[in-house]
């Protein structure tokens, strides 16, 4: 498939079946191809916390929803075979652009007037998107609530440095 098919056919995915499964090297293939996004000062602030199992998957549903009966979009996803968390790491870019290459001396986040950390992390997201598409599978890009973040990064042992950009 080419590039103008992929973004041309595209679309965010909200049914999910349940009972397929898409094989690590698949995985790992449109990681592979999400990391070479562009990234500010080639800084590479991006994490991914890959959930294939199905008792991690199930952790992080309880992690981001309410008690109760699931809604009809959290019926349609849940069953994703896949949950890819995309992180991003604001200390890597001021840390980066404090470096003498970069000519700031300091690491002020008043150098960014936008958050190149979480940019980054989009633009890969969206390779990921079209990497997908280009394989023939479902995907979706969505938000984690914001009062279920620390639920997450407590479920699954990662750092408070890290933001969640999307799943």
């Amino acid at each position: 498939m080419d590039l103008t098919t992929a973004v041309r056919t595209r679309r965010m995915c909200r049914r999910f079946d349940g009972d397929r499964t898409i094989p690590n090297e698949v995985v790992e293939e449109m990681l592979d191809l999400a990391v070479r996004a562009p990234s500010a000062g080639h800084t590479q602030g991006w994490e991914w916390v890959v959930l294939t199992d199905a008792t991690d998957r199930s952790r992080f549903w309880s992690a981001t929803t309410d008690e109760g009966p699931p809604d009809r979009w959290l019926r349609g996803v849940q069953p994703a075979p896949v949950l890819v968390l995309a992180l991003s790491d604001r200390d890597a870019y001021l840390d980066r652009y404090a470096e003498p290459d970069k000519g700031w001396t300091d690491r002020s986040e008043e150098h960014w007037p936008v958050a190149y950390w979480d940019t980054d992390v989009a633009m890969a997201s969206m390779i990921l998107l079209l990497a997908a598409q280009e394989r023939g599978l479902g995907s979706l890009f969505f938000g984690v609530p914001g009062p279920a973040h620390t639920a997450v990064k407590d479920a699954f042992g990662i750092t408070q440095r890290l933001r969640i950009v999307g799943v």
